[in-house]
């Protein structure tokens, strides 16, 4: 049980989360954090969606990976992704289809995320079951925890509201405030995405070009 929870496999599952992260610090999955943040409740089913199906591809592909012949292993790791992405898609539309009607066509183009791609080859196909899983979660923990933080700052400066509970008072309505309606455009994301790039940097010296 030690081996299991071992300092490595720590690092493994938390590095992504923060000094590691695949979107602030590998700059990877941009296009889905612009295109689904602009609430709270789609960024969350996107980021645990993501989650899920890297956590599980990777688990996968670990386990064929002395099986799969070098030549087609892109090919094998493209099926994994798209038969999962399938059953993720199918789940949200059974259980939350409102919230997949608003996720549109990201769901489906989770098959060609970067950062499911990255791991399946960089990580999953050397390494054993149990650190790909941790892996593929931290991973998609990471990539989760932007999705949300722009999602909060773009649905409650855009909209005032979150899950569609008004959080900002009417009183502050009545004295003039207007909400700002750039928030909930695509390039706001980039923007929001910016700001969390410069203040893990700007904490972190290890980031810090040199």
């Amino acid at each position: 049980m030690s081996q299991l929870f071992s300092k490595k496999n720590k690092e493994v599952f938390s590095a992504p989360i923060s000094m590691n992260n695949p979107v602030t610090v590998q700059v990877l999955g941009i296009c889905s954090a612009l295109a689904v943040t602009a609430k709270l409740e789609p960024a969350i089913v996107m980021g645990l969606s993501v989650t899920v199906i890297v956590a599980f591809a990777n688990v996968i592909i670990s386990l064929l990976r002395n099986t799969i012949p070098n030549r087609i292993r892109i090919i094998v790791q493209l099926v994994v992704v798209a038969a999962l992405v399938t059953i993720v898609s199918e789940v949200l539309k059974a259980f939350a289809y409102d919230v997949s009607v608003q996720l549109s066509v990201y769901v489906g183009l989770i098959i060609t995320n970067c950062i499911l791609m990255g791991r399946l080859e960089a990580f999953a196909m050397a390494n054993g079951p149990w650190e790909s899983f941790l892996d593929g979660l931290g991973n998609g923990l990471g990539y989760a925890k932007i999705l949300v933080i722009v999602a909060f700052f773009r649905e409650l400066l855009g909209s005032g509201a979150l899950f569609n509970i008004r959080i900002i008072p009417q009183s502050f309505y009545d004295l003039g405030y207007i909400n700002n309606g750039l928030m909930l455009m695509p390039p706001m994301a980039l923007i929001i995405c910016a700001c969390i790039i410069w203040y893990q940097r700007s904490k972190n010296k290890a980031l810090q070009e040199k």
